[in-house]
């Protein structure tokens, strides 16, 4: 029998105009989610994340979809933005960088980000019928250049630290991981508005 994956409404942000990282373009909610489950179906491999219960999926991305990141350079640098936001009500506010107007390449990739069920439970103390009916829920997706799963952002790996009540999956931070990111997100930034 093969698992099955559903879309979570925390990953609908994906396709919301204005939201910082991978904006996804020319392809559904619905549509994706159909195009994991026949990957799977077809072999595909889950990849391991940075917890048991977190797995990727890399599709070829063959939509409009660009990068959620961009490298910094001497010209883009003065488009760089930082402010304090959470991503959703309830969570703690952290202070973010993103770009502002700034051109990320199309994506080679799509990173489907997937929790399993029993972690999307645990996170969900408080709205457990937000809980897609799953083995896998998506929870976010990437653009890429490569099927490969860029750094988490360093204050992504805080926020999970401090566990579910803050927003987090109460994985503690691991620091080689910590360090790599560190290293990618200081030469990049997030891309909130593609033009």
């Amino acid at each position: 029998m093969t698992a099955s994956i559903a879309m979570t409404s925390f990953a609908r942000r994906n396709w919301e105009p204005g939201a910082s990282g991978t904006r996804i373009d020319g392809i559904s909610p619905e549509e994706l989610v159909a195009r994991c489950n026949h990957a799977l179906k077809d072999g595909a491999a889950l990849v391991a994340g940075y917890a048991p219960f977190c797995k990727h999926l890399f599709l070829k991305n063959d939509t409009p979809t660009r990068c959620g990141f961009a490298p910094i350079t001497d010209d883009n640098r003065p488009l760089l933005c930082s402010g304090y936001e959470a991503r959703r009500e309830g969570e703690l506010a952290v202070l973010g960088r993103w770009f502002e107007d700034v051109e990320a390449p199309v994506a080679k990739w799509l990173d489907v980000i997937l929790y399993s069920h029993e972690q999307m439970m645990r996170e969900a103390d408080d709205f457990p019928d937000d809980v897609p009916d799953c083995d896998w829920g998506i929870v976010s997706i990437l653009g890429t250049l490569t099927p490969e799963e860029p750094p988490m952002p360093p204050i992504t790996q805080l926020r999970n630290a401090l566990g579910p009540s803050e927003g987090g999956s109460g994985v503690a931070i691991d620091p080689v991981a910590y360090a790599k990111a560190v290293a990618f997100w200081d030469s990049h930034a997030a891309v909130r508005k593609h033009i």
